[in-house]
C-alpha cells in the first residue's frame, strides 16, 4: 500500500500499526488484531517528551509553589523528586510519588477532618478550621478497586459555600505557604508510583490508561536513574488523531458512538452540578464520585452552560482575588470570573470555549479530532434539542480501542505497596 510519509512521530506509530495489521492472522477479529498490533510495539517507541519538558516538583516545594508550577506549565500532575536523594540514585529512590491538583485539593479537604478532631495543628480561626465550618467533616473510604473516595457528614449546599475572601485568606496563610509537598505525599498506592518500563507494550500502556484509570504513566529504564518519558491520555489521543486516514484506524474510527456502546454512562448516572450551586460542591462531587470533571447545568437542568474539571481548582488557589467581591461563589460565578480573568491575562484555555458537544451518530474519529484540537478531556453528548444526555472521556475512548486478554497482567502488580486505610492522598 502506498501512503504519504508520516507527518509526525505519532503518525509513524500509526504506520507501524498498519504494517502489523496487514500481516496479522486473518482469522482474528478486528479487536483481536488491534490487540495483537499494540502488543508488538514497545513503549520505548512512543514519541518522547524532551527531557527539559519533564517537569519535576522538588519535595521541599511548598503547596503554593507546587500549584504555581503545575499551573504555569499547564499540566495536571508531576513527579515529586526527593531533594535528599543523591543524583546517581535509582528512580525508585529519587522520586517519592506524583502530585496532582486533585491530590492537593483532596489533602486540603482531608485537613478539615483532622482539624475537626483537633489533630491538624492549626488553631481556631485558621483557614483549615474555617474549612471545617464550611464543608463539614470529611472521612475517607476505600472502594473494592482500592481507590480512595471522600464521604462528608454534611452534604448541603450551605456546607460547600464559602465567600470569595476565603481563598485569599487560605492562599496567603503560613499554612499554605510553608507546608511542603513532600510532607503531604503520605503513602501512595504504588511506591513511589506505577511506572512503565521501556520494554512494556502499547497494549499494557493503553489498558492502564483506560481500564485501570491511570491518567499519566512515567516511563523508566530498568535500573535507570530518571524518568525517560511521561505518557498521558491526552498524548495517546493526539497519536490517534495523527493516525486518521490509515486503513486500520478507519476500520475502527468510522464506527458511530452508538455502535461502540458510547456513552458508557447512562443519562441518569451523569454527575452534574447546577449553575446556582456553590463551586465547592462541584469539586466535592468530583472527589466523591471519582470523576475528573462535570457539566454545569442551566436552571432547567437540561442544558450544560459550562464544564468544570478537577484541575480548575487551580483558579481558586492561584487567582483568589477574582472572587473577593462574591459573598458566595456559585458555579456560574466561577465560570464567569475565570473566563474574565483568562481574557484579561490574554491566556488561551479550553475554559474560554463554549461547551463542546457531539451526538450519538457522530463517529469515534469525529470525537477524537475534536478532543485533540480543543485540548480537552471530555465531550458531552446531546440530543436533537441540545439537552445533555451523556459524557465521553478520553478513558472511555481508549477503553474501546483495546480489551484485556484473560490473565494478561499476571504478576505485573506484584510488589505494589498497599494503600493504608488512613491514607489521604
Amino acid at each position: 500500500m502506498e501512503t504519504d510519509s508520516p507527518r509526525s512521530p505519532e503518525a509513524e506509530i500509526g504506520h507501524r500499526v498498519e504494517d502489523l495489521w496487514e500481516v496479522a492472522e486473518p482469522q482474528l477479529s478486528p479487536s483481536e488484531k488491534l490487540n495483537s498490533c499494540f502488543e508488538d510495539i514497545p513503549v520505548a517507541s512512543f514519541p518522547r517528551t524532551h527531557p527539559s519538558q519533564v517537569i519535576e516538583i522538588p519535595s521541599d516545594a511548598s503547596l503554593s509553589e507546587t500549584v504555581e508550577i503545575l499551573s504555569k506549565n499547564k499540566i495536571l500532575s508531576a513527579p515529586i523528586r526527593n531533594v535528599e536523594a543523591p543524583e546517581d540514585a535509582s528512580w525508585m529512590d529519587k522520586y517519592i510519588g506524583i502530585v496532582e491538583f486533585a491530590g492537593i485539593a483532596m489533602w486540603l479537604l482531608s485537613q478539615s477532618d483532622a482539624a475537626a478532631n483537633g489533630t491538624a495543628g492549626s488553631g481556631i480561626g485558621s483557614p483549615v478550621s474555617n474549612l471545617v465550618s464550611r464543608l463539614g467533616s470529611f472521612t475517607f473510604r476505600r472502594t473494592s478497586s482500592g481507590r480512595v473516595e471522600t464521604a462528608t457528614d454534611s452534604e448541603s449546599d450551605e456546607a460547600a459555600s464559602v465567600g470569595g475572601s476565603f481563598f485569599e485568606t487560605l492562599t496567603s496563610s503560613e499554612f499554605y505557604k510553608n507546608t511542603k509537598v513532600g510532607d503531604i505525599s503520605g503513602s501512595f498506592r504504588w511506591a513511589p508510583f506505577l511506572a512503565l518500563q521501556t520494554s512494556d507494550t502499547f497494549l499494557t500502556m493503553l489498558l492502564l490508561l483506560s481500564k485501570y484509570r491511570m491518567k499519566s504513566l512515567p516511563v523508566v529504564e530498568v535500573g535507570g536513574d530518571k524518568i525517560e518519558n511521561i505518557i498521558t491520555q491526552s498524548s495517546v489521543m493526539h497519536m490517534l488523531a495523527e493516525c486518521v486516514g490509515l486503513p486500520w484506524f478507519e476500520s475502527w474510527g468510522t464506527k458511530k458512538l452508538s455502535e461502540l456502546g458510547l456513552p458508557i454512562m447512562k443519562p441518569s448516572k451523569l454527575v452534574k452540578v447546577n449553575e446556582d450551586q456553590p463551586v465547592l460542591k462541584a469539586f466535592q462531587l468530583m472527589r466523591e464520585k471519582g470523576v475528573g470533571g462535570l457539566p454545569v447545568m442551566d436552571t432547567s437542568g437540561a442544558k450544560a452552560i459550562g464544564n468544570i474539571s478537577i484541575r480548575d481548582v487551580q483558579y481558586l488557589l492561584t487567582a483568589p482575588k477574582i472572587y473577593k467581591e462574591h459573598r458566595t461563589i456559585t458555579t456560574k460565578d466561577f465560570l464567569t470570573a475565570v473566563r474574565q480573568h483568562l481574557q484579561e491575562q490574554h491566556e488561551t484555555s479550553p475554559f474560554l470555549h463554549d461547551v463542546i458537544t457531539c451526538k450519538k451518530d457522530d463517529t469515534i474519529k469525529d470525537i477524537i479530532l475534536k478532543l485533540d484540537s480543543e485540548k480537552i478531556h471530555r465531550i458531552y453528548v446531546v440530543d436533537d434539542k441540545g439537552n445533555t444526555e451523556g459524557v465521553i472521556t478520553l478513558r472511555d475512548i481508549i477503553s474501546k480501542l483495546v480489551h484485556e486478554p484473560r490473565h494478561y497482567f499476571g504478576d505485573f502488580f506484584d510488589g505494589v505497596v498497599p494503600l493504608p486505610a488512613n491514607s489521604t492522598v
